[in-house]
């Protein structure tokens, strides 16, 4: 059975933010995610961590920008500059809080100048601090229009032009449920590169073994592959979190 964490952005989201880590402890959790914990002080987050033994799986990069504009920067032409300052805060954050990966967003764009961008980048983040693991992760344009990488094929062709040992695929089952039609077509196809998973079932990332992905079988799969990292719960639970986990 696969190792399961809790992303707390979305899980438990009815109880103030500190107090989902004892909950989550409290249901059997042994690790969590955060995608933006910038809105706290990283001390605050620390100690929930440790007073829960809790190992925080991933937050994601950059921190929210709230005058609007691009999910992310790593794929945008010119935006070179804000990547790199971006990085680097969320780096001060990563030597507190020890996340085992970070998650770097590529932002709205298109075209090969798109693409040669988020490598180099890529890169650059990778050398700046090549103990710290981070991954891409395929997002659909539903979601997020006009987003860079939007597919699992893009991703693994940039990940191969990036060759870093700490860069990696985040595979995340509703995303590739909405890109591709076949959430388990793509982990058979893309699964064995996968370095961290988050879950949620399609149409509307509701809770898993609701919706129309076949978790079972995914999870049978993820068994098969011999997957050792972390499932991350990632989804919306329409109601008090505790109540929604019999997919666990």
């Amino acid at each position: 059975m696969p190792r399961f964490a809790a992303n707390l952005t979305l899980m438990f989201a009815e109880l103030p933010y500190l107090d989902r880590f004892d909950a989550a402890a409290e249901v059997g959790f042994h690790a969590v995610e955060i995608l933006f914990p910038y809105d706290w002080p990283g001390q605050e987050t620390r100690r929930a961590l440790l007073k829960n033994g809790l190992d925080l799986v991933l937050i994601n990069a950059p921190p929210p920008n709230y005058a609007g504009g691009h999910r992310g920067f790593a794929a945008i032409p010119g935006g070179e500059a804000r990547f790199q300052s971006d990085i680097r805060r969320v780096m001060r954050y990563a030597d507190l809080l020890k996340p085992g990966l970070i998650h770097v967003m590529s932002g709205a764009a298109s075209g090969d100048a798109a693409r040669q961008t988020m490598v180099r980048n890529l890169q650059w983040a990778a050398d700046l601090a090549p103990a710290q693991c981070f991954t891409i992760e395929p997002l659909n344009l539903d979601d997020q229009p006009g987003y860079f990488l939007n597919d699992y094929g893009l991703a693994r062709d940039v990940l191969a032009t990036v060759d870093r040992p700490n860069v990696g695929l985040q595979y995340d089952a509703y995303h590739a449920q909405k890109i591709h039609g076949d959430a388990l077509a793509v982990w058979a196809e893309y699964g064995a590169e996968a370095v961290h998973i988050q879950i949620g079932d399609t149409p509307d990332r509701r809770t898993p073994m609701t919706g129309e992905i076949d978790f079972e079988r995914l999870f049978d799969a993820i068994d098969a592959s011999g997957y050792s990292g972390w499932v991350s719960g990632e989804y919306h639970p329409g109601g008090p979190t505790q109540l929604t986990l019999a997919w666990m």
